[in-house]
This record gives structure tokens, C-alpha cells and sequence, in this order.
């Protein structure tokens, strides 16, 4: 299992967040940190070392362009200190080492001993140490990371190096890494390092799955013990005020919860994101001691259901009018940052919105805490983009992917507010191979959980498409007036409309816009508008809305702006500073088309809703 470390009255965890020391391997071959073996002896004994903050990404962190752009292995490391309590006793407790993420091929070595090898740059991954540190005579705990953020054709997200031959135009080995995607590769550890304790006997992973009708509903629950063949499992669920609503014993079973709160949406109910707790506590036999765990899930109950024009959660017709984001910020790049985690909440419930999708990679766990508190809905995404190349297509890249929807289910699978599970953004899928490549992903992942809808993100023609046919939700992006026909907003209309019929006529599914939009630079205006100013931006998404209002009544079931907000991209002629079709600015502004968006999602929100109608002016009542 990949529970999240919590403390609980058996565990113990402990952030190793803060400077770390930090090298980038310079050699010609990038190899130079395995050949002098860095792993084996404090970094700074070997060379220079840096201070390099975590989490982070290390593009932006210092003034040397080297490291902005560099491509190939980086060494982190971070001494501490252990407590006693954590090597005795016996049996002495579990001390596992566990990293949220870091992108995008990590080594990591504990007193140079290899403990864990992992790939992908957005999922958890930990090792047991305890067997390092415990047979050690120090407390010390010397943590080596080697990091590549290297992408190739069988990588996810795909990528490929171009090496540059012609030394009349290029210095000696020189080499580019080429995506198929349009946001910055950020590299580095993004998410928090924490040792964390679990007695020697644990429990191991929990999965719980939920039914309701008006007034029972069903949670049921599967719990794994591992470290003893003898062991008892009690579990109690709690309401918000502390109260037990429902018992039960043993490693499978069911807990039934009378006149249930349900795990409403936000704005669909006045008590949205209504969590239990769900307390196990196992007792085991190990090493001759009793030993007992203990630990504690959020629960939401809430159901989900496709039709061939809706999508119900808890049996009411829910419409996605919400946002896709990045994780992306100055400096900190991809850095796992709490006060931009708050801002971004406290923004999407200012504009309306109850949902987004995470474009395009599995988010911080920190930041799908929020999603199941506030009741924000999310489609959660594979790091599947930019799927392009037919090699990319072969039984490589499909293995990968297979154990990269395993590992993102694992760790999100007991979520309510993942209502679907989206495996790839924007694929080549009109190439013959992407039929039985996204058949044979999808199937998987609904063998993984049979609980949720799942879809992939499609920019391709509806008639061309091999992907589709396996899907529960049609989602497509389009451009219309940007990269299509760019400037000519009277080409939506027709445009916009004839994609839903043709995709609906198609297939018979209901359909998400997910992605449209337009680039604004702040503080450009014009009237007329022309592209690039707020003005286009905020006609652009009239014009779709117009469309969405006539479609929504029948099978379009969601809309998704591009984007959320500005964020960083490779350097390209069409790219000024990254990517500018966020409705704020990478600072968190906003731009006019944020007020043409919080209006309208508001307006929604109060047709469907059973609240009383908010005020959404931002004038002050004195």
C-alpha cells in the first residue's frame, strides 16, 4: 500500500524539508557521480556542493543558466539525526524514508546503502530503512538522492534527446531534450521527504469504496496487515463531532452508516465535503510482543454514475464548471508551496468553480486533502501527455503506463472528491496503435477500480479517433479562433457546434470541453479585440459559452477554461514568458476574463443549486 503518512498513536513522521546540499553533475557523459561513487561519503567531501531548498524544483533557485536548462543527473543529500526511540526496542519500529514525488528518475542511498530505485515524476515512492539505520552504531542518517530528469520515448511524460552533431553550429557534445508537451520540464524534489514510523507489524493499506440510498449507506472496506500472520482489526467510523456511527471487525467487511451526510460538491450543498474518519486499529503478534497500529482515513461517502447524457453524483445531475491547473509558480517552479495552495483554493471558490482537472499529472497529496475538504470534484490525471511518437505506442511505453495507473490508484483510490480518472491528455490517437494501446489502459485501470468512469483527453478529429471507443466520457479540447482560424471569433459558432454533434452523433456519451482558451498578456487592450489582449480573451469566451449554454441542456455535462493561470513553458517564438492563457496571471491577478468566468459560474451555480443565490459583486457593503 501507499497510505499517507500521518501521526497517529503508533506513528510517528518527521518532514525533512529545508536545504539540502545539492550538486548537478557537469561531466561530458553525466556519469561522474556513479563513477567517483558520491553516494558513498558526504556530498561536499567529493566537490563543491550548493544549498538547494526542498521542495523545489532547482531550475530557477539559482543565476545560473546552466541549471535552468540542464538536462541529466543531480545529487541531493541530507544528514540527520535519528531519534533513539526510533532504533530500539524489540521488535524495534519500522523506519520507512518516503518522497511525495521527485521528477523525474530517482536513486536514493541512506549511509551508501541503495535502498529504493523509482520512476515517474509525480506519484510516492519509500523504502524501509530501518535494517540501515538500525544496524549502525550512529543516530546519524546520511539521505543521498540521485535525480535524472532525462525523458525518453518510453518515459511519462515522453520526451527524446537530440544530439547535435554539426560542430560547425554546435559546441561538442551538445544535446537538446525535445517534448511533445507544451508546459517547463521542471526537475527536483517537489513534494515533502518524511521519515515516518509504523510499529514492526503494520497495517499496510486500506481501501474503501461507498454506496447510499436516502437513508443507509454502505462503506465497505478491505484492510491489509503486514509483519504478522496473527492479527485482530477493529474499525470505527466517526462523524465530524467525534461520534462512532458505525463498528466492525476483521480485514473485509462492510460498516453501515444510518441517515449518512453525503460528500456533497461544493456549491451543491450548504455542508459540501463532508468527511468521516474512519479509525483502524489492528493488535498483532510479532517478535514474540503484542504490538498494536493504529490509523485513520478520511472517508467520503458519495456515489458516481455515467449516463448517455449525464453525470450523476449521488444521483444528481452534476455539471463540471471548473478549471484545469499546473502545478507552477515563480522560483519555486513545481515546488510543493502552502501559501500558494491556499491562494489557489481561496480562487477557485471566489470564481465558482467546483472542479478541475489536474493537467497534466497526479497533484500533491496535500492539495487533494483540500479537494476532499472543500468539496472541489477532480478528475485526476495520469502524467500521460504528450503520448505523440508511435514508438511511444509500443509494449514499452504501455507497460509503464499500466504501473503508472496502478501506482496512481493506489495512492488516490479512497478519494471522493476523484470522481474520474482521465489516463492521457491530447495522444496521437488517430495512429492505428492507440486503439489497442488505450483499450488495453483503460481496462486495466477499470479492472484496478471498477468504481470510477474513466477518459482520456482528446484533441483529435472525432471520426479518426481510436481511443474513444473505450472511454465513459467524451472530454476534447479545441481552439477554435487560436490555433484554428486564429482571430476570427465568428468561426466559433459553427465550429464549436458541429465538434459536440459529431462527437455526441458518434458516440452517444455525454462530453466535457476540456480544455479552450486564449492567450492574454495583462494590461493589453483592444477594441476591436485583437489576439493577446484581455479583450480577445474575454469575447473568445463568450463565444464558447454561448455554444455551451445551448448543449448543456442536453449533453455536455462539463467546461474546463485553459487555464487557470499563467505558467512556464520551454522558450518559443509564440511563447513570451511561458504560456499566457491563464483567466490569472502567474502571480495570481486576475486577468478581465476572470470576472466574465466567476460571473457566469455563479450564475450556474445558482440555477442548479439549493443555496440561496450569492452576491457575486465585489463592491463593499459598509
Amino acid at each position: 500500500g501507499m497510505l499517507q503518512p500521518r501521526d497517529t498513536p503508533s506513528r510517528e513522521r518527521r518532514e525533512l524539508g529545508g536545504l539540502w546540499s545539492f550538486r548537478a553533475d557537469l561531466s561530458p557523459g553525466r556519469d561522474a557521480g556513479f563513477a567517483q561513487r558520491w553516494y558513498r561519503r558526504p556530498l561536499r567531501q567529493s566537490g563543491p556542493v550548493i544549498d538547494m531548498p526542498v521542495p523545489a524544483s532547482f531550475n530557477d533557485i539559482t543565476q545560473d543558466p546552466s541549471l535552468e536548462n540542464y538536462i541529466g543527473w543531480v545529487w541531493y543529500e541530507k544528514e540527520v539525526l535519528l531519534p533513539q526511540r526510533w532504533l530500539q526496542g524489540d521488535p524495534a519500529p519500522r523506519v520507512v524514508l518516503r518522497f511525495g514525488s521527485a521528477h523525474y528518475y530517482s536513486i536514493v542511498w541512506v549511509n551508501g546503502v541503495q535502498v529504493v530505485e523509482h520512476e515517474g515524476g509525480h506519484l510516492p515512492f519509500e523504502a524501509d530503512i530501518s535494517s540501515v539505520v538500525q544496524g549502525s552504531p550512529e543516530t546519524l542518517c546520511r539521505i543521498t538522492v540521485a535525480l535524472n530528469n532525462t525523458l525518453t520515448p518510453h518515459t511519462l511524460p515522453p520526451g527524446s534527446i537530440h544530439f547535435m552533431s554539426d560542430r560547425a553550429r554546435y559546441p561538442k557534445n551538445y544535446f537538446v531534450q525535445d517534448t511533445g508537451f507544451d508546459f517547463f520540464n521542471y526537475a527536483g524534489i517537489h513534494r515533502p521527504v518524511v521519515l515516518y514510523t509504523t510499529p514492526a507489524a503494520y497495517i499496510d493499506d486500506i481501501t474503501v469504496t461507498t454506496t447510499s440510498s436516502d437513508s443507509v449507506a454502505v462503506v465497505q472496506y478491505q484492510v491489509s496487515v503486514f509483519g504478522s500472520t496473527a492479527s485482530s482489526l477493529s474499525l470505527s467510523l466517526r462523524d465530524q463531532e467525534g461520534k462512532v456511527v458505525a463498528t466492525a471487525d476483521g480485514p473485509v467487511g462492510e460498516l453501515k452508516v444510518l441517515n449518512p451526510n453525503l460528500w456533497w460538491p461544493y456549491l451543491m450543498h450548504e455542508n459540501p465535503g463532508y468527511l468521516y474518519s474512519l479509525e483502524v486499529k489492528m493488535q498483532a503478534q510479532a517478535g514474540g510482543a503484542l504490538l498494536e497500529d493504529v490509523y485513520t482515513l478520511p472517508v467520503g461517502i458519495r456515489t458516481v454514475h455515467v449516463t448517455s447524457t449525464q453525470f450523476l453524483i449521488n444521483g444528481r445531475p452534476f455539471y463540471f464548471h471548473g478549471v484545469n491547473k499546473h502545478e507552477d509558480a515563480d522560483i519555486r517552479g513545481k515546488g510543493l508551496d502552502w501559501p500558494l495552495i491556499a491562494k489557489d483554493f481561496n480562487l477557485l471558490r471566489w470564481l465558482g468553480a467546483n472542479s478541475f482537472r489536474t493537467s497534466h499529472y497526479p497533484y500533491a497529496e496535500e492539495i487533494m486533502d483540500l479537494c476532499d475538504s472543500y468539496g472541489i470534484v477532480v478528475i485526476d490525471e495520469s502524467p500521460g501527455v504528450g503520448i505523440k511518437l508511435p514508438e511511444s505506442f509500443g509494449n514499452k511505453s504501455l507497460q509503464h503506463h499500466l504501473a503508472v495507473m496502478e501506482e496512481l490508484i493506489r495512492r488516490d483510490k479512497n478519494r471522493p472528491s476523484v470522481v474520474m480518472w482521465s489516463v492521457a491528455n491530447e495522444p496521437a490517437s488517430e495512429l492505428p496503435p492507440a486503439a489497442h494501446y488505450f483499450k488495453t489502459v483503460i481496462a486495466h485501470t477499470k479492472a484496478l477500480d471498477p468504481s470510477r468512469p474513466v477518459t482520456f483527453v482528446t484533441d483529435a478529429n472525432y471520426a479518426l479517433d481510436h481511443g474513444a471507443p473505450y472511454v465513459d466520457v467524451i472530454c476534447v479540447n479545441s481552439y477554435f479562433s487560436w490555433y484554428h482560424d486564429p482571430g476570427h471569433l465568428e468561426v466559433i459558432p459553427l465550429q464549436l457546434t458541429a465538434q459536440f454533434e459529431n462527437w455526441y452523433k458518434t458516440y452517444q456519451k455525454p462530453i466535457i470541453q476540456s480544455e479552450y482558451g486564449a492567450d492574454s498578456v495583462p494590461g493589453l487592450h483592444s477594441d476591436p479585440p485583437l489576439m493577446f489582449s484581455e479583450e480577445y480573451q474575454k469575447a473568445m469566451l463568450r463565444e464558447y459559452h454561448s455554444v455551451f449554454d445551448k448543449k448543456r441542456k442536453e449533453y455536455v455535462i462539463g467546461e474546463l477554461i485553459w487555464n487557470f493561470a499563467d505558467f512556464m513553458t520551454n522558450q518559443g517564438t509564440t511563447r513570451v514568458l511561458g504560456n499566457k492563457k491563464g483567466i490569472f496571471t502567474r502571480q495570481r491577478q486576475p486577468k478581465a476574463a476572470a470576472f466574465v468566468l466567476r460571473d457566469r459560474y455563479w450564475k450556474i451555480a445558482n440555477e442548479s443549486s439549493c443555496l440561496p443565490p450569492v452576491i457575486t459583486s465585489h463592491s463593499l457593503f459598509l
